[in-house]
């Protein structure tokens, strides 16, 4: 069974540190966070402060400056990208304005640069971490110790040059390179343009066969749509039109990054990567 991406949310109980607070004023109002705001959703609440962080003072403002960041807040590169990210554009209503830590900021900026690395962008001076409290104030933390140690550590997706997608093989040579391999998922792929012009990506996966130590199916599947979102200019040429294609993703996981090295096209009417996944439960490597 496909399973279908979902945006993960974090919400901010339990990240405040307490201390000294900030004085919002009196020209701040609070207002629904807009549909248009995905990544702001189910964060764990659902209105904001406007102006907001970032000195937007409308509405319009805040979604169109805002929707630059939607994409890497998908790519979920750091668990409090989203928390960290709607702080700023969308913060919370409450009786004095809650900033982003300093250590959030560094650990969000540390983890996600190679993300947008990937896309040809920098780290911009508008989030320089030095702008942001130190820990002692009243402020949203990173992650605790505890939080790391209580967590699995998922291998990363990251950056890579596109693989040469296949449309022409066996399924002996499929089982070679599955032997080689550490992961093969089956992932359906479709795209549509939003009200902004943008492309957005439905992604649904299924695993045809994982042998990296304790990773379990649904972790794998996460860990693929990651890879898909961060590396978009291989989703880009994986959807040339708005018809749904399904593809087989084969790669490895090394020192703790996952590698894509094989893509194959799978048609509707191709016996040879069905026959090669039917016949891998069975299939004794050389």
């Amino acid at each position: 069974m496909f399973l279908t991406a979902k945006i993960l949310f974090f919400a901010v109980n339990g990240l405040l540190r307490v201390a000294m607070g900030f004085d919002i004023g009196l020209s701040t109002k609070c207002v629904v966070i807009p549909k248009e705001m995905g990544m702001c959703h189910k964060i764990g609440y659902s209105e904001m402060r406007l102006p907001n962080l970032m000195g937007h003072t409308s509405m319009a403002e805040v979604i169109l400056k805002s929707t630059t960041w939607q994409h890497l807040a998908h790519t979920d590169c750091h668990p409090h990208v989203r928390t960290f990210l709607c702080s700023l554009f969308a913060p919370i209503c409450l009786d004095t304005f809650i900033h982003p830590c300093r250590s959030m900021c560094v650990a969000v900026r540390d983890s996600c640069t190679p993300v947008l690395a990937c896309h040809g962008h920098l780290w911009p001076d508008s989030l320089d971490c030095d702008r942001f409290p130190a820990d002692e104030d009243m402020c949203l933390a990173s992650l605790t110790k505890e939080y790391k140690y209580s967590h699995k550590v998922l291998p990363k997706p990251a950056c890579q040059t596109c693989p040469a997608v296949e449309e022409f093989f066996t399924q002996k040579r499929v089982l070679e390179v599955f032997c080689d391999s550490n992961f093969a998922v089956k992932v359906k792929l479709s795209k549509k343009r939003t009200v902004f012009g943008d492309q957005e990506y439905n992604i649904e996966c299924q695993v045809e066969f994982i042998t990296q130590g304790s990773l379990l199916p649904y972790e794998t599947q996460n860990m693929i749509q990651q890879w898909l979102l961060i590396n978009e200019n291989c989703t880009q040429r994986m959807t040339p039109t708005h018809r749904p294609m399904v593809y087989l993703l084969v790669g490895n996981i090394e020192e703790g990054i996952i590698l894509v090295k094989q893509v194959y096209r799978w048609q509707r009417r191709d016996s040879q990567l069905t026959l090669a996944t039917q016949k891998w439960r069975y299939h004794k490597c050389l």
